[in-house]
């Protein structure tokens, strides 16, 4: 019975409630489409109620020692390394990330709370002494206030890890609203946070879709708004975020090339572009879903086309899967219609994998690994960000055509080369207009003490996620000018009078 499953709840000023909501939709695990929980469209007045929490308890928390939130970050991130396997299976069961991609994703976020736990020397400032006679000058690093979090499906740990650790560490309060479609990771990421000492009132998570977004748009006490998703979404996000006045950073979908020139390690390439392309189903922002095979590098395409053959999908806990299901039939449905599209828009279709099955698992959103070469810029499924296990393959002459061809398209997240020239790489990494870059590194997610820093069509924002920006994206930036006039120093026997 449906009314039998576990109900997902809302956490406000330190409890777990169930909601009062008369609108639950089901959480489904993809390998089955079979419901395994309920989550609620939280009603207004919850929403209010963790936001009131929050403002109230950033009073308070914005005056802890900057020591102290960060112990409180050390403490978190040695819980998640604790939990880290454990983490990752939940978060299979509604993802149907397979187990390595899911222990990936969970690193990933441990990797950024370590950084917050760093928050001591990001949140310095700077002093000048004697800008004028006598007079110092100094700016301090203060929190914003109440700040939200929306988050996508598709990386249900790293993502959420990549926004309130930093935030809460600086001196904000944080709302968390994660996808309703994987909201079970998130849960237990707050529970741990909890277990680590966190104060009541300094995280809540509220579940939801756009009406529950809009509340948080719309309300004066948030301040700033941390997004992932799709570029309708992002856009709207950030659109009706400013609108409102709020400090928004909103990062969007993404069309990541890989140029193969002639000179590259043949080997390296196909294993990196089969692993950058169908890894998670294709499901991250990150993929590499475009190869530009530079003169003769398009030789490379049977082998590529074998190594693709060889990769199959399955449930979680297959050792032997490549990745897992999309996460939807709906997803399902919309790579399985681009695939066809390119095949009628006259794409060659090297490896299909629309007939995908999987034994045992009939009713799975399975989606086999997919190769077109022959494509043209003018084709759907190069203008469309696909989402699916699925690589394209374009070819040029040289690599200033790759350059162009990369400049040209309106996304800007990721790009790589595979080269073996120095030269070449150079120019490539100095000219490109993406955000970042790999050279012979097929995904360049940097690590934390980077931005992340997608550039153009993937970004809606001013300043990036986490490391010294994403500081500076939940802070404000106050300066002093001060002057103490010498002729006012107490000094002899009635000194201690002047001190009191």
């Amino acid at each position: 019975m449906i009314d039998s499953m576990p109900h997902v709840p809302l956490y406000i000023d330190g409890e777990w409630t169930k909601s009062t909501s008369e609108q639950w939709i089901d959480v489904t695990n993809p390998a089955t489409n079979q419901p395994i929980a309920r989550v609620p469209m939280a009603t207004d007045d919850e929403m209010a109620a963790a936001i009131a929490s929050a403002a109230d308890t950033f009073q308070r928390w914005k005056e802890v020692a900057v020591p102290e939130r960060a112990r409180l970050m050390l403490e978190y991130q040695h819980l998640l390394k604790a939990h880290h396997d454990e983490l990752a299976e939940l978060l299979s069961s509604e993802t149907g990330k397979n187990f390595a991609d899911a222990k990936g994703d969970v690193w990933r976020g441990i990797e950024v709370v370590e950084q917050a736990a760093n928050i001591s020397s990001m949140m310095m400032g700077e002093i000048v002494e004697n800008v004028a006679t006598d007079i110092d000058c100094y700016s301090m690093t203060q929190p914003l206030g109440v700040c939200c979090g929306i988050t996508p499906f598709n990386f249900p740990a790293m993502i959420p890890l990549w926004m309130f650790p930093m935030a809460i560490a600086a001196g904000n309060t944080f709302v968390l609203k994660p996808s309703e479609q994987v909201p079970l990771t998130a849960i237990r990421l707050v529970e741990l946070f909890e277990q680590a000492g966190a104060p009541k009132g300094v995280l809540q998570i509220v579940h939801g879709g756009k009406p529950q977004v809009d509340f948080l748009l719309h309300h004066p006490e948030i301040r700033a708004i941390s997004f992932v998703g799709s570029v309708p979404v992002a856009r709207y996000i950030y659109q009706t975020g400013t609108h409102n006045l709020k400090r928004v950073q909103a990062f969007a979908g993404a069309k990541n090339h890989m140029v193969v020139m002639p000179d590259a390690n043949k080997d390296q390439v196909v294993n990196n572009l089969v692993g950058a392309s169908v890894g998670a189903a294709g499901q991250r922002c990150m993929a590499i879903s475009v190869a530009v095979l530079v003169g003769s590098a398009k030789e490379i395409l049977p082998e590529l086309k074998e190594a693709m053959s060889k990769v199959k999908p399955g449930i979680w806990n297959d050792s032997n899967a490549g990745y897992g299901p999309l996460i939807s039939p709906q997803a399902k449905a919309r790579v399985l219609s681009l695939i066809q599209e390119g095949k009628d828009e006259g794409a060659r279709c090297e490896l299909d994998g629309s007939e995908c099955t999987v034994d045992g698992y009939p009713e799975g959103n399975w989606v086999g690994p997919t190769l077109f070469s022959g494509v043209t810029t003018e084709m759907s499924i190069y203008q469309q960000e696909i989402f699916g296990p699925v690589l394209i393959c374009l070819e040029v002459d040289t690599l200033d055509e790759a350059i162009e061809l990369i400049n040209n398209n309106p996304y800007g997240n990721g790009t790589s080369i595979f080269t073996a020239c120095g030269a070449a790489a150079r120019k490539f990494q100095h000219h490109i207009q993406v955000g970042q870059v790999g050279i012979n590194v097929p995904i360049p997610v940097p690590l934390p003490f980077f931005s992340f820093t997608g550039w153009r069509g993937s970004f809606y924002g001013d300043l990036h996620a986490y490391g010294k920006q994403a500081i500076r994206f939940y802070t404000e930036t106050k300066t002093v000018t001060s002057r103490w006039f010498y002729d006012d120093i107490p000094d002899g026997p009635n000194m201690t009078i002047h001190l009191r």
